[in-house]
């Protein structure tokens, strides 16, 4: 009887060391492979975007986003052929048009440019000038910003301001003066319109 005992408690004792033997290996598997190394790779981001939505990509959500950069990313949403370098240097080429054809007096070239409200502007100095040139042309355009947009229903406006000298006189004559100039000028378009030209449909700073 005593000799079963005995066996029994041996039997006892070792499923207890084997018990204790599995809880060590088991917690250093938990010490091992539950903890973050800072070596794992990261989660693929199966949504990532494709280069042509990354250029479209909006300003970080938290950060706040100056309303031009704002305006001009929905602007592109809106149209995705618009891309402000683009526009900014037809924005510079328009400038050098318009202010050359109010020079000459050329109306034919200037009003498929200008809203009706601008034309008439123009118009008037022309008819007033009665043939004379101005007292000043454009010498040379120096620099173009955006400085403001806005997307009002399907109107879009992009206002710039252009930095250029003016020249007074003839470069051989005695009185001739050139002097910095900056003129803010609005363009508009209808997005969805056939007609890529964006439309002069305001102006501050005075004609020369």
């Amino acid at each position: 009887m005593f000799g079963s005992l005995e066996m029994a408690d041996a039997q006892l004792i070792e499923i207890l060391i084997a018990a204790m033997v599995a809880g060590v290996v088991l917690f250093r598997l938990y010490t091992i492979l539950g903890r973050r190394t800072g070596h794992e790779p990261q989660p693929r981001d199966e949504r990532a975007a494709s280069p042509a939505a990354s250029a479209l990509r909006a300003p970080p959500a938290d950060r706040p986003a100056e309303p031009q950069a704002r305006s001009l990313f929905d602007i592109q949403l809106a149209d995705p052929s618009f891309e402000t370098g683009h526009f900014l240097s037809g924005a510079k080429t328009a400038y050098e048009l318009i202010l050359k054809a109010f020079a000459s007096g050329d109306r034919a070239s200037l009003k498929p440019l200008l809203s009706d409200e601008v034309y008439k502007v123009f118009d008037a100095d022309i008819t007033a000038r009665a043939g004379t040139p101005p007292p000043e042309t454009l010498a040379g355009l120096t620099d173009a910003r955006i400085v403001e947009a806005t997307l009002a229903g399907q109107t879009a406006e992009i206002t710039v301001s252009f930095r250029a000298q003016f020249a007074h006189g003839a470069p051989s004559a005695s009185d001739y003066v050139q002097r910095d100039v900056t003129d803010v000028w609005t363009f508009a378009r209808q997005i969805g319109s056939s007609s890529p030209t964006w439309t002069l449909v305001a102006t501050s700073g005075a004609l020369p």
